[in-house]
C-alpha cells in the first residue's frame, strides 16, 4: 500500500544551557497535546532550510538565517494515512525573543529529559539520537 509522501521540517534550538526547546501541539490540532519540534510543512519550491526560517518566525516570532541550521538526522514514520519525511536542523543562533504565536505551551527540556514528554511517534527517534539513547558506544 503506498502513502503520500509529507515533507516536513524541524528543528532543535539549542539555548545557552543546552536544553532544547519542544512545543506542545495546541488543541484542534492532529496529534494535540504531545510535545514535538518547532517547524512545518515544505512548501511547494521551497527548500527545508527556507521553510524552516518561515515556520520559525510564524510560530516563535524569532529570525533564523539558512546559514544557522545545521543539518543533524531526520525522521522516516509511516502514519496510518501518510508517510512522514522530516530533516532535524540544529540550531543555536536566532534573533528575537520567543513567543509562541500559536497559542502552544513551550518547555526547554535537557536533552537527557526528553523522553519524559509525549510526543508523536515521528519524534520519538530524533529523542533518541539527541539524548544519545539511540547512539552506539565508542569503544
Amino acid at each position: 500500500m503506498s502513502h503520500r509522501l509529507i515533507l516536513v521540517v524541524a528543528v532543535a534550538l539549542y539555548n545557552e544551557k543546552g536544553e532544547i526547546l519542544l512545543a506542545q501541539r495546541p488543541e484542534g490540532k492532529q496529534l494535540a497535546g504531545l510535545w514535538e519540534f518547532p517547524g512545518g510543512k515544505v512548501e511547494p519550491g521551497e527548500t527545508p532550510e527556507a521553510a524552516l526560517v518561515r515556520e520559525l518566525q510564524e510560530e516563535l516570532s524569532i529570525t533564523v538565517k539558512e546559514s544557522e541550521l545545521e543539518p543533524l538526522t531526520f525522521a522516516s514514520h509511516t502514519y496510518a494515512d501518510f508517510h512522514l519525511l522530516m530533516p532535524l536542523y540544529k540550531c543555536q543562533a536566532w534573533s528575537g525573543e520567543i513567543y509562541p504565536r500559536e497559542g502552544q505551551a513551550i518547555a526547554w527540556v535537557p536533552p537527557a529529559n526528553l523522553f519524559n514528554f509525549p510526543a508523536p511517534p515521528a519524534d520519538i527517534p530524533l529523542f533518541e539520537v539527541l539524548s544519545g539513547k539511540g547512539a552506539t558506544e565508542e569503544p
